[in-house]
């Protein structure tokens, strides 16, 4: 376990991006994959809202480099930890603070970033067990309310929902890192601006470390 959790650990400091991979499809996985480890993206999130999810996450899971990990996003239930531990996934990313969850991930050995908003849930969750909290919404209460919250939670922060361009440098500054997801990925969207996207967001990430 302490492995799992140095090699995220690193991976963030390498670059704090999760990018988040909602909607993709398992015949595009290998290709962005690829191009994240080109980019230097080592952490890939597959949300189980996601059509054949688990099937991406298992081609993942077998096709990203040595630095790279995959995980689930959007995971509810102890036996979607199950299933994304089958399929080969190494993390769990959830909207809420679930304490069934949270134990289930760590009785499977995967880290945990359970999503909390307030700071009872952030205590719940640490109290389960979790190795990173994820807060969520945070596009429309901006980084202070996480410095407020980090005076009395000692835990490493993820920011996630409504990151982007703009905002992501002040969220870096307090948090260990930033969740991305359609404004780095979505379906549809141009191999080209994916790309330069991906470019920009990078940019921006390695320029904090």
């Amino acid at each position: 376990m302490e492995e799992l959790k140095n090699k995220f650990e690193q991976g963030l400091k390498s670059c704090p991006v999760v990018a988040i991979l909602r909607g993709i499809t398992p015949e595009e996985v290998e290709n962005v994959c690829k191009f994240f480890a080109d980019a230097g993206i080592n952490l890939l999130e597959i949300p189980l809202n996601t059509p054949r999810a688990l099937e991406s996450i298992a081609i993942a899971a077998k096709c990203i480099s040595g630095n790279q990990m995959v995980g689930a996003g959007t995971v509810l239930t102890a036996q979607a930890v199950r299933d994304v531990k089958q399929a080969g996934g190494q993390f769990i990313i959830s909207p809420n603070t679930d304490e069934n969850v949270i134990r289930e991930t760590k009785a499977c050995n995967m880290l945990s970033m359970p999503g909390c908003f307030t700071v009872t849930e952030a205590f719940i969750a640490q109290n389960a067990g979790a190795d990173y909290l994820k807060v969520f919404p945070v596009g429309s209460i901006g980084a202070n309310y996480i410095k407020d919250i980090k005076a009395v939670v000692k835990m490493p922060f993820m920011a996630v929902g409504g990151v982007n361009l703009d905002n992501m440098a002040d969220f870096l500054k307090c948090c260990a890192g930033v969740g991305i997801g359609g404004a780095l990925y979505k379906p549809g969207k141009s191999w080209e601006n994916f790309c330069s996207d991906t470019e920009k967001f990078v940019k921006i990430a390695q320029s904090m470390n």
